[in-house]
Protein backbone atom coordinates (compact mmCIF):
# COMPACT_ATOMS: atom_id res chain seq x y z
CA UNK A 1 0.00 0.00 0.00
CA UNK A 2 2.93 2.40 0.61
CA UNK A 3 4.16 1.31 -2.23
CA UNK A 4 1.31 2.03 -4.32
CA UNK A 5 0.43 5.71 -2.42
CA UNK A 6 4.94 6.58 -3.08
CA UNK A 7 3.77 6.30 -6.68
CA UNK A 8 0.39 7.69 -6.74
CA UNK A 9 2.01 10.77 -4.60
CA UNK A 10 3.69 12.84 -7.56
CA UNK A 11 0.34 12.63 -9.90
CA UNK A 12 -1.52 13.75 -6.83
CA UNK A 13 0.99 16.49 -6.29
CA UNK A 14 0.12 17.90 -9.89
CA UNK A 15 -3.12 17.69 -9.83
CA UNK A 16 -5.46 16.38 -12.81
CA UNK A 17 -4.22 17.08 -16.45
CA UNK A 18 -6.17 20.42 -17.15
CA UNK A 19 -8.96 19.69 -20.01
CA UNK A 20 -8.66 20.19 -23.58
CA UNK A 21 -9.71 23.90 -25.06
CA UNK A 22 -13.08 22.96 -26.57
CA UNK A 23 -13.09 23.50 -30.11
CA UNK A 24 -16.68 25.21 -31.64
CA UNK A 25 -17.64 24.39 -35.21
CA UNK A 26 -20.18 27.02 -36.18
CA UNK A 27 -23.18 26.93 -38.02
CA UNK A 28 -24.25 28.78 -41.49
CA UNK A 29 -26.88 31.47 -40.36
CA UNK A 30 -26.94 33.21 -43.47
CA UNK A 31 -24.65 34.10 -46.02
CA UNK A 32 -24.01 37.91 -47.69
CA UNK A 33 -22.51 38.77 -51.02
CA UNK A 34 -18.46 40.08 -50.31
CA UNK A 35 -16.41 41.99 -52.50
CA UNK A 36 -13.81 39.08 -53.35
CA UNK A 37 -10.93 41.60 -54.61
CA UNK A 38 -11.27 43.28 -50.71
CA UNK A 39 -8.27 41.96 -48.75
CA UNK A 40 -9.91 42.32 -45.39
CA UNK A 41 -8.14 43.86 -42.30
CA UNK A 42 -10.68 45.25 -40.52
CA UNK A 43 -14.49 44.57 -39.98
CA UNK A 44 -17.25 46.41 -38.08
CA UNK A 45 -21.05 46.30 -37.92
CA UNK A 46 -22.25 49.71 -37.04
CA UNK A 47 -25.68 51.41 -37.45
CA UNK A 48 -26.92 49.06 -39.81
CA UNK A 49 -23.54 49.32 -42.14
CA UNK A 50 -20.65 47.37 -42.28
CA UNK A 51 -17.56 49.15 -42.17
CA UNK A 52 -14.62 47.57 -43.57
CA UNK A 53 -10.28 48.12 -43.90
CA UNK A 54 -8.64 46.59 -46.73
CA UNK A 55 -4.75 45.55 -47.23
CA UNK A 56 -2.23 45.57 -49.57
CA UNK A 57 0.02 48.82 -51.04
CA UNK A 58 -1.77 50.25 -53.13
CA UNK A 59 -5.32 48.94 -52.86
CA UNK A 60 -5.95 49.84 -48.99
CA UNK A 61 -9.03 51.73 -48.16
CA UNK A 62 -11.56 52.27 -45.41
CA UNK A 63 -14.91 51.87 -46.75
CA UNK A 64 -18.98 51.42 -45.69
CA UNK A 65 -20.50 48.62 -47.35
CA UNK A 66 -24.47 47.46 -47.16
CA UNK A 67 -24.86 43.94 -45.69
CA UNK A 68 -27.72 42.82 -47.92
CA UNK A 69 -26.23 42.79 -51.20
CA UNK A 70 -22.11 44.07 -50.47
CA UNK A 71 -22.60 47.36 -52.27
CA UNK A 72 -19.56 49.67 -51.41
CA UNK A 73 -21.55 52.85 -50.07
CA UNK A 74 -18.67 55.04 -50.11
CA UNK A 75 -15.08 54.54 -49.20
CA UNK A 76 -11.51 56.20 -48.57
CA UNK A 77 -8.57 55.52 -50.33
CA UNK A 78 -5.47 54.91 -47.87
CA UNK A 79 -1.77 56.73 -49.03
CA UNK A 80 -0.30 53.98 -51.70
CA UNK A 81 2.57 54.17 -50.11
CA UNK A 82 1.07 51.93 -46.71
CA UNK A 83 -0.26 48.77 -46.18
CA UNK A 84 -3.84 48.96 -44.29
CA UNK A 85 -4.42 47.27 -41.36
CA UNK A 86 -7.42 46.74 -38.73
CA UNK A 87 -10.34 49.81 -38.30
CA UNK A 88 -12.40 50.15 -35.15
CA UNK A 89 -15.10 53.20 -34.17
CA UNK A 90 -15.03 55.36 -31.34
CA UNK A 91 -17.51 58.04 -31.07
CA UNK A 92 -17.94 59.48 -34.44
CA UNK A 93 -14.55 58.83 -35.53
CA UNK A 94 -13.10 55.23 -37.44
CA UNK A 95 -9.14 54.72 -36.65
CA UNK A 96 -7.12 52.88 -38.77
CA UNK A 97 -3.80 51.18 -38.55
CA UNK A 98 -0.97 50.53 -41.39
CA UNK A 99 0.51 47.64 -41.06
CA UNK A 100 5.10 48.33 -41.25
CA UNK A 101 4.77 51.84 -40.74
CA UNK A 102 3.74 52.72 -37.53
CA UNK A 103 1.00 55.25 -38.43
CA UNK A 104 -2.07 54.94 -38.25
CA UNK A 105 -5.59 57.40 -39.32
CA UNK A 106 -7.86 59.03 -37.94
CA UNK A 107 -11.74 59.54 -40.23
CA UNK A 108 -14.61 61.46 -39.27
CA UNK A 109 -17.26 58.14 -40.05
CA UNK A 110 -20.17 60.81 -41.57
CA UNK A 111 -17.83 62.14 -44.19
CA UNK A 112 -14.86 59.90 -44.44
CA UNK A 113 -12.41 62.97 -44.45
CA UNK A 114 -9.01 61.97 -42.93
CA UNK A 115 -8.94 64.13 -40.01
CA UNK A 116 -5.92 63.21 -38.06
CA UNK A 117 -3.34 60.87 -37.41
CA UNK A 118 -1.48 58.77 -34.48
CA UNK A 119 1.84 56.57 -34.00
CA UNK A 120 2.54 53.47 -32.52
CA UNK A 121 5.77 51.11 -32.50
CA UNK A 122 5.88 47.84 -33.86
CA UNK A 123 3.70 46.88 -36.23
CA UNK A 124 -0.56 47.47 -36.67
CA UNK A 125 -2.49 44.17 -36.90
CA UNK A 126 -6.20 44.83 -36.55
CA UNK A 127 -8.11 46.88 -33.75
CA UNK A 128 -11.38 46.52 -31.19
CA UNK A 129 -12.89 47.90 -28.30
CA UNK A 130 -15.26 48.16 -24.91
CA UNK A 131 -16.87 50.94 -23.53
CA UNK A 132 -13.72 52.11 -21.49
CA UNK A 133 -10.44 51.20 -24.31
CA UNK A 134 -9.54 49.97 -27.80
CA UNK A 135 -7.39 46.93 -27.88
CA UNK A 136 -4.56 46.51 -30.67
CA UNK A 137 -2.75 43.30 -32.33
CA UNK A 138 0.43 43.49 -33.35
CA UNK A 139 0.89 39.93 -34.91
CA UNK A 140 2.99 38.92 -31.54
CA UNK A 141 0.88 37.19 -28.68
CA UNK A 142 0.40 40.13 -26.62
CA UNK A 143 -2.55 42.60 -27.45
CA UNK A 144 -2.25 46.41 -26.35
CA UNK A 145 -4.77 48.15 -24.38
CA UNK A 146 -5.22 51.83 -25.62
CA UNK A 147 -6.74 54.79 -23.94
CA UNK A 148 -9.61 55.70 -26.67
CA UNK A 149 -8.84 59.37 -27.25
CA UNK A 150 -5.03 59.78 -26.84
CA UNK A 151 -4.29 56.32 -28.38
CA UNK A 152 -1.55 56.50 -26.41
CA UNK A 153 -0.56 52.53 -24.73
CA UNK A 154 -2.01 51.51 -21.55
CA UNK A 155 -1.14 48.41 -21.13
CA UNK A 156 -0.37 44.21 -22.61
CA UNK A 157 -1.75 41.49 -21.93
CA UNK A 158 -0.05 38.35 -23.22
CA UNK A 159 -2.39 35.87 -24.93
CA UNK A 160 -1.91 32.20 -23.74
CA UNK A 161 -3.53 28.54 -24.81
CA UNK A 162 -2.62 25.30 -22.48
CA UNK A 163 0.57 27.94 -21.36
CA UNK A 164 2.04 28.39 -24.15
CA UNK A 165 1.84 32.14 -25.91
CA UNK A 166 -0.84 32.64 -29.20
CA UNK A 167 1.65 34.32 -31.58
CA UNK A 168 -0.08 35.83 -34.87
CA UNK A 169 -3.26 37.28 -33.14
CA UNK A 170 -5.10 39.19 -35.91
CA UNK A 171 -8.48 40.56 -36.55
CA UNK A 172 -10.09 41.47 -33.22
CA UNK A 173 -14.04 41.73 -32.20
CA UNK A 174 -15.10 42.25 -28.95
CA UNK A 175 -18.32 39.87 -28.56
CA UNK A 176 -19.98 39.88 -25.05
CA UNK A 177 -17.03 40.16 -22.96
CA UNK A 178 -14.47 37.93 -24.40
CA UNK A 179 -12.22 38.86 -27.64
CA UNK A 180 -12.31 37.10 -30.78
CA UNK A 181 -9.35 36.92 -32.34
CA UNK A 182 -8.13 35.42 -35.90
CA UNK A 183 -5.07 33.81 -35.65
CA UNK A 184 -2.95 34.35 -39.13
CA UNK A 185 -2.58 31.21 -41.92
CA UNK A 186 -4.83 29.46 -40.01
CA UNK A 187 -8.64 28.60 -39.89
CA UNK A 188 -8.85 29.13 -36.44
CA UNK A 189 -10.27 32.10 -33.65
CA UNK A 190 -9.73 32.45 -30.38
CA UNK A 191 -12.36 32.83 -27.72
CA UNK A 192 -10.00 34.87 -25.39
CA UNK A 193 -10.61 36.04 -21.63
CA UNK A 194 -9.63 39.99 -21.84
CA UNK A 195 -8.43 39.49 -18.00
CA UNK A 196 -6.29 36.45 -17.78
CA UNK A 197 -5.83 36.34 -21.64
CA UNK A 198 -6.30 32.62 -21.67
CA UNK A 199 -7.57 31.32 -24.62
CA UNK A 200 -11.61 29.89 -23.55
CA UNK A 201 -11.91 28.49 -26.42
CA UNK A 202 -11.27 28.05 -30.25
CA UNK A 203 -13.90 28.20 -32.88
CA UNK A 204 -13.01 26.15 -36.12
CA UNK A 205 -14.24 28.01 -39.50
CA UNK A 206 -12.42 25.80 -41.72
CA UNK A 207 -15.79 24.34 -43.56
CA UNK A 208 -16.58 27.91 -44.08
CA UNK A 209 -13.14 28.54 -45.76
CA UNK A 210 -13.19 25.43 -48.27
CA UNK A 211 -16.85 26.80 -48.88
CA UNK A 212 -15.65 30.31 -50.12
CA UNK A 213 -13.68 28.97 -52.19
CA UNK A 214 -10.10 29.85 -50.54
CA UNK A 215 -7.62 30.06 -53.81
CA UNK A 216 -4.34 31.38 -52.38
CA UNK A 217 -2.30 30.61 -48.92
CA UNK A 218 -3.09 34.50 -47.88
CA UNK A 219 -6.96 33.99 -48.50
CA UNK A 220 -7.21 32.98 -44.76
CA UNK A 221 -10.18 33.85 -42.46
CA UNK A 222 -9.95 37.47 -41.34
CA UNK A 223 -12.93 39.54 -40.81
CA UNK A 224 -15.23 39.40 -37.56
CA UNK A 225 -18.40 41.78 -36.79
CA UNK A 226 -20.71 41.35 -34.48
CA UNK A 227 -24.31 43.34 -34.25
CA UNK A 228 -24.78 43.69 -30.80
CA UNK A 229 -28.65 44.53 -30.89
CA UNK A 230 -29.74 41.62 -32.87
CA UNK A 231 -26.79 39.39 -31.83
CA UNK A 232 -25.57 38.43 -34.95
CA UNK A 233 -21.76 37.23 -35.34
CA UNK A 234 -20.30 37.98 -39.08
CA UNK A 235 -16.87 36.12 -40.49
CA UNK A 236 -15.28 36.62 -43.53
CA UNK A 237 -11.60 36.13 -45.30
CA UNK A 238 -9.11 37.97 -47.16
CA UNK A 239 -10.67 37.65 -51.07
CA UNK A 240 -13.91 35.76 -49.86
CA UNK A 241 -16.51 36.27 -51.98
CA UNK A 242 -19.09 35.55 -49.14
CA UNK A 243 -19.65 36.51 -45.91
CA UNK A 244 -21.36 34.75 -43.43
CA UNK A 245 -23.38 34.86 -40.29
CA UNK A 246 -22.77 31.81 -38.10
CA UNK A 247 -24.36 30.58 -34.51
CA UNK A 248 -22.22 29.26 -32.75
CA UNK A 249 -22.56 25.25 -32.29
CA UNK A 250 -21.67 22.46 -29.92
CA UNK A 251 -17.96 22.30 -28.58
CA UNK A 252 -16.10 18.81 -29.09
Amino acid sequence: MRRLFAALLPLLLLGAAPAPIPVEQPEIVATFPHDATAFTEGLIYLDGRLFESTGLEGQSVVREVRLEDGKVLREAEIDARYFGEGLVDWKNKLISLTWQHGIGFIWDRATFRKIGTFKYRGEGWALTRNDREIVMSDGTPFLRFLDPDTLKEKRRLQVTADGRPVPRLNELEWVKGEILANIWLTDRIARIDPVTGKVKGWIDVSALSAASGRRGRDDVANGIAYDSRKDRLFVTGKNWPVLYQIRLGKAR
